[in-house]
């Protein structure tokens, strides 16, 4: 990506695979451990994010507990519940997201790209959609700015309304702010806002465009 005419102002990024290793990385091992067969995992989820489901009517699980709308165990349940339907898999519902996000690792070169940023006077947002997870905080005060948790302020991505909210906390314009994420729907809605995106595949690549866009280094 070319450099701007004004170097942005701020740096807002996604956690699970940004700030952790991949997703693809966090279900091998979890459905690993589960005995779960990935083909079926991602059945259910094209199922539930799908047209069908809207057809129907139904309450979309996924899209309820990243907004807070849906509790974690219910969600754990209906996880559990279409496994067993679609792939004829029985796990323990209870504490199931619990298992899944302890194969999330910390991945401390995109972490401390984020800290030296901040140190150079850019401002650093958080923006995660949760699945009732707990983030491992510590730090994060001396890392963010600010924090927006989907699950916390019952707003989403790749909605219109919690970039808007994420750029009035940090008093940004969206063409002042770059948007890291792993996922290219987030990245495009966040485009089409007028923010700078970023695909991150890995920090290498991340932090070169990044010194692009920004104009500095980030070593």
């Amino acid at each position: 990506m070319p450099a701007t005419e004004k170097n942005p102002t701020a740096l807002i990024v996604d956690w699970g695979g940004v700030l952790t290793n991949g997703l693809d990385h966090m279900l091998t091992n979890w459905t690993g451990q589960e005995n779960i067969d990935l083909e079926v995992y991602y059945k259910v989820f094209n199922q539930w994010l799908g047209p069908e489901l809207e057809k129907e009517l139904r309450i979309n699980p996924v899209h309820a507990l990243e907004t807070g709308e849906m509790s974690v165990p219910d969600f754990e349940v209906e996880l559990a519940h279409a496994l067993l339907t679609l792939g004829n898999i029985k796990v323990n519902s209870a504490g199931l997201l619990d298992r899944m996000f302890q194969f999330f690792e910390h991945a401390p070169d995109m972490n401390g790209l984020v800290h030296r940023a901040r140190k150079k006077g850019i401002k650093t947002a958080l923006l995660s959609n949760s699945w009732g997870n707990t983030y491992p905080r510590h730090g994060w005060d001396d890392m963010f700015d600010e924090v927006v948790i989907s699950g916390e302020v019952g707003m989403r991505k790749p909605d219109a309304d919690i970039y808007h909210h994420t750029l009035d906390l940090l008093k940004v314009k969206p063409e002042e702010s770059v948007f890291v994420d792993d996922l290219a729907h987030n990245i495009k809605a966040a485009a089409d806002l007028g923010m700078i995106g970023v695909l991150h595949v890995d920090y290498e690549s991340t932090r070169q465009e990044l010194e692009i866009i920004f104009n500095q280094k980030f070593e």
